[in-house]
């Protein structure tokens, strides 16, 4: 397409150059992916893009760039022949350009973004898992454990976030439509939402999951981050799925006046659970909705579990799917990756990996854990460098508070000392007064707490879910919570 026909519309100024120029190799942030053909997207701050950058996309073989500062000499230097083209905004004329130079595959499928604090990946799993079952439908999915349709992965360079940048996301969405999808499902972040990397997606179904402390490393107060989440029910979706019992909840409902759906265990709601009775194999409970009742059951105990069916169902639900047919699939979906994943040792140990990485998602899944839990409770977690640091104490006390055993250890400590962030971690452990270890070695650790359970107890191995590498300075190195355990649980034979 003529770069005339992606800004169309769209405010710009041409610094150098003709607008006819023929995008043919799609659009890039990173001037090290660029390739024939391309426009490079000269954003500011990223960390393989940026004005300084601009001379190696160009050596590379874009034929276009996107500023929108004021350019160097160096720039002009190196532009003989291209088109430069300066914008408002170049995070929001990407998404414009992006969407555009792939057709706006977004209109071509059913679209669906949840975000908040917790349940993110839990309800994208749910959604993917109910259309699949109850339907048979073809759906994509964009998120923390990648992008995949189906059970297919998408290849993409490991850089790729949870919620993708523009130009990256609108590739996949194109993938998904080319390869008749006909549901996609993505996890929306806060640095996702108030980067514009969803902007031209047009959103069918929005949902909110909670709010609760995390990411005050990026959003620097709990008003900043709520404010990111909320950018979602800005105009980026036609109706909204919302956790009544969040009073984050009661301000979505301002923003979208009938176009809001609630769900909630507590508060009233369009879809209401009550009646919850657990195992350590799964929850049943009943699913309230329009005046009628369905007995549901979850193969996933915990409160906070049903929450995320809830979500899910509703979702699929607005988007047309028949309820009768959806509550029938939910105690068939199986297990999300990294998210309260089971398996028991040789010995008779339970050992459940998770994600839980903030206060609020520990201490539910330890809450759900202590709810059939009959021996003791170990727990194994940390938590990550160059993050929040107000958190480590609290998730100690919670750890300490719920647990007969923890056991400390690094998570990704990516540039800190993982000594000195469990040195943070510790005084809230102290104040619960429960018994604990340190190791920062991870796989140590995992054995000390499988050493130190026997039968009928339980292992939480909190913090990374299915993550498959840990973040060690700029190193990644491959390292699986689960994989680990099993290994060393078979060991103990």
């Amino acid at each position: 397409m003529k770069l005339s026909e992606l800004l169309a519309g769209h405010d710009h100024e041409v610094l150098l150059g003709d607008t006819e120029t023929r995008i043919t190799g799609g659009a890039c942030f990173d001037a090290h992916r660029v390739s024939s053909g391309s426009l490079f997207i000269a954003v500011p701050g990223h960390r393989e893009g940026g004005l300084e950058l601009v001379g190696p996309a160009l050596a590379r073989g874009a034929v276009a760039v996107l500023v929108d500062q004021a350019v160097p000499d160096a720039v002009w230097a190196s532009a003989d022949g291209v088109c430069v083209v300066r914008v408002a905004d170049a995070r929001k004329a990407a998404a414009v350009v992006t969407s555009r130079y792939y057709g706006e595959p977004g209109r071509a499928m059913d679209m669906v973004a949840v975000t908040g604090t917790n349940g993110k990946t839990s309800v994208s799993y749910m959604v993917e898992s109910l259309l699949r079952i109850a339907e048979g439908a073809r759906v994509g999915v964009i998120g923390t454990a990648g992008s995949r349709i189906g059970d297919e992965l998408i290849p993409m360079p490991r850089s790729v976030l949870t919620t993708p940048e523009s130009p990256d996301f609108q590739y996949l969405l194109g993938c998904m439509r080319d390869r008749e999808v006909t549901t996609v499902v993505l996890e929306a972040t806060s640095m996702g939402l108030l980067t514009h990397r969803i902007d031209r997606a047009f959103l069918d179904v929005g949902i909110f999951t909670n709010l609760t402390q995390d990411h005050l490393d990026d959003h620097g107060t709990m008003e900043n981050y709520r404010d990111a989440k909320l950018r979602l029910f800005q105009g980026l979706c036609r109706r909204a799925v919302v956790n009544a019992d969040d009073p984050v909840g009661a301000g979505i409902r301002a923003m979208m006046p009938g176009a809001v759906s609630t769900y909630a265990l507590d508060a009233e709601a369009d879809y209401r659970a009550t009646d919850l009775s657990m195992n350590a194999l799964g929850t049943r409970f009943t699913l309230h909705h329009a005046g009628r009742k369905y007995p549901a059951a979850i193969p996933v105990p915990g409160r906070f579990s049903v929450s995320n069916a809830l979500a899910a169902v509703a979702a699929c639900h607005l988007l047309g799917h028949d309820l009768t047919g959806l509550v029938a699939a939910l105690d068939r979906m199986p297990a999300v990756p990294g998210r309260f994943e089971r398996f028991e040792t040789p010995r008779g140990t339970s050992v459940i990996v998770d994600y839980a990485h903030s206060p609020d998602s520990l201490d539910k899944v330890l809450t759900a854990i202590r709810d059939f839990a009959t021996g003791q409770v170990v727990t194994v977690f940390g938590c990550g460098g160059d993050r929040d640091v107000t958190k480590r104490a609290k998730m100690g006390e919670i750890a300490g508070t719920h647990s007969d055993l923890c056991v400390l250890t690094s998570d990704n400590p990516r540039n800190e000392d993982p000594e000195a962030i469990l040195d943070q971690i510790a005084p809230g452990l102290a104040v619960s007064g429960t018994r604990f270890e340190r190791f920062a070695d991870r796989r140590e650790a995992i054995a000390f707490a499988l050493d130190a359970a026997g039968p009928g107890d339980i292992v939480l191995v909190a913090g990374r879910g299915s993550e498959p590498y840990q973040t060690v300075g700029e190193q990644l190195l491959p390292f699986s919570d689960m994989a680990t355990a099993r290994e060393l649980a078979a060991a103990q034979l």
